[in-house]
């Protein structure tokens, strides 16, 4: 019979856990994109429409490298009727909104606003909306809004959403 020697695994175990929990010291510092950036992270996660019947799910991935990416979808009756790609990132001191909605050109709007539970987004030359807004309620209900004038009528539309899990599981 021989001998065996001790398993090393247990010890590699918690140098490997460490190593995820420590801080690497040549990781670069947050830069300033990153720090505005930060201020809208509680956009950040999964969000569905208040009202099931609207079929609305929206997607954020937390900032990081001073950026956050998005997608939203719309389902009715089974099936998706509208899709959207969007980012979020600094450009000359301020955050642009980018959306590159299904069957449409993609279209950019500047931060006119941005506080620690709401961010404005503007662009007076798109068709419509000219108005993208955000607003986290005290309730933890997710309030965005889309507005602008379109054939000489002032428009808006509101979508209320509250966090859901993101598991990537269909519904």
């Amino acid at each position: 019979m021989t001998a065996r020697r001790p398993s090393r695994r247990p010890a590699f175990a918690l140098l490997s856990w460490l190593l995820v929990l420590l801080p690497c010291p040549f990781a670069a510092a947050a830069g300033p994109a990153d720090a505005l950036i930060a201020r809208i992270s509680w956009l950040g996660g999964c969000w569905e429409s208040v009202d099931p019947a609207r079929g609305i799910e929206e997607q954020w991935m937390r900032p990081r490298g001073g950026v956050m990416l998005g997608m939203s979808r719309t389902v009715r009756d089974g099936r998706t009727r509208e899709f959207e790609q969007m980012r979020i990132e600094e450009q000359e001191g301020r955050l642009v909104f980018t959306s590159r909605p299904s069957g449409q050109a993609e279209a950019s709007f500047g931060s006119v606003e941005v506080t620690a539970t709401s961010v404005v987004f503007e662009n007076p030359d798109h068709d419509f909306p000219q108005r993208i807004i955000y607003r986290m309620g005290k309730s933890g209900i997710l309030q965005a809004r889309i507005e602008g004038t379109q054939a000489g009528k002032v428009r808006g539309g509101d979508f209320p959403m509250r966090r859901t899990a993101c598991s990537g599981e269909g519904k």
